[in-house]
C-alpha cells in the first residue's frame, strides 16, 4: 500500500514537470505573466465533485477563472468562505461573469433528500431541502425519481444564483458598472456538455430588491 501511495504521489509531480515544460515551450513568458497577477473574467462556483474540472470542461486556462467549490455548489450567506470569494471576485478582481454550475446526478442533492442522519452534513444539506420545499409542488408532480432529482439539481442552481444576486457586492457593482452577470449552468456526465439554464439575471435582480436591496 505504501508503495502504491508513493507511486501515485510521484506521478503527480511528474505530470507537473511535464506540464510546466510544455507551457514554457508554448510561451516562454507564461510563468512571468502568471506571476504578475490575475484578472479573470469569470467566477466559477461549482460542486466539489472530482469529475468536473472547471478549466478543462470550459477550455479556459490559468488566470481566466476564479474558482470556488463546495458540496452541491451552495451559496449560503452564513458561509464566510463562499461569501469572501464572491466579495473578493466582485470588488477586487472585477469579474464580469459569475457562474453557478451544478451537475446532474449530484450526490449532495441525493443525500439531502435521503431520510438519514448525515451527522455534520445535516445543516449543510438542509439548504437543498429548503430548495425542495420552495418548489415542492413542481417537484412532487415528477413521478420519475431520476428526473425529479435532475430538476432539483437545476432548481438548486437557480436558487444559488439568486443567493449570489442578494449580496451587496453584486448589487453595488452591477449598479455602478453594469457587471457582473450571473449565470446558471449544469454539467451532464452522459455527454460532457454544459446546459445553460438561461437565468433571467435582470428579472431575478428586480425580483429580490423589495427585500434584499442593499444599494442606495
Amino acid at each position: 500500500m505504501q508503495k502504491y501511495l508513493t507511486q501515485s504521489h510521484d506521478r503527480i509531480f511528474e505530470n507537473n514537470r511535464v506540464w510546466a515544460e510544455e507551457q514554457k515551450k508554448k510561451n516562454p513568458e507564461f510563468f512571468a505573466k502568471l506571476k504578475e497577477g490575475q484578472s479573470p473574467d469569470y467566477l466559477w462556483i461549482g460542486c466539489s465533485d472530482s469529475r468536473i474540472p472547471a478549466e478543462a470542461i470550459t477550455g479556459l486556462g490559468p488566470g481566466e477563472m476564479f474558482i470556488h467549490r463546495n458540496i452541491a455548489n451552495l451559496v449560503c450567506n452564513v458561509d464566510l468562505n463562499v461569501m469572501s470569494v464572491v466579495n473578493y471576485a466582485v470588488r477586487h478582481l472585477k469579474v464580469k461573469h459569475i457562474v453557478v454550475c451544478g451537475h446532474y446526478g449530484c450526490g449532495g442533492v441525493k443525500a439531502a433528500m435521503t431520510p438519514k442522519d448525515m451527522g455534520l452534513l445535516n445543516p449543510w444539506l438542509r439548504n437543498i431541502r429548503d430548495v425542495y420545499r420552495l418548489h415542492e409542488s413542481e417537484l412532487d408532480k415528477i413521478e420519475d425519481e431520476e428526473k425529479r432529482y435532475d430538476r432539483l439539481v437545476e432548481l438548486n442552481v437557480v436558487e444559488q444564483c439568486r443567493n449570489v444576486v442578494k449580496t451587496a457586492a453584486l448589487q453595488t457593482s452591477y449598479k455602478e458598472n453594469g457587471y457582473p452577470i450571473v449565470h446558471g449552468w449544469v454539467f451532464g456526465f452522459h455527454d460532457g456538455r454544459l446546459v445553460d439554464l438561461k437565468i433571467d439575471f435582470e428579472g431575478m435582480l428586480k425580483g429580490i430588491q423589495k427585500l434584499y436591496n442593499l444599494t442606495d
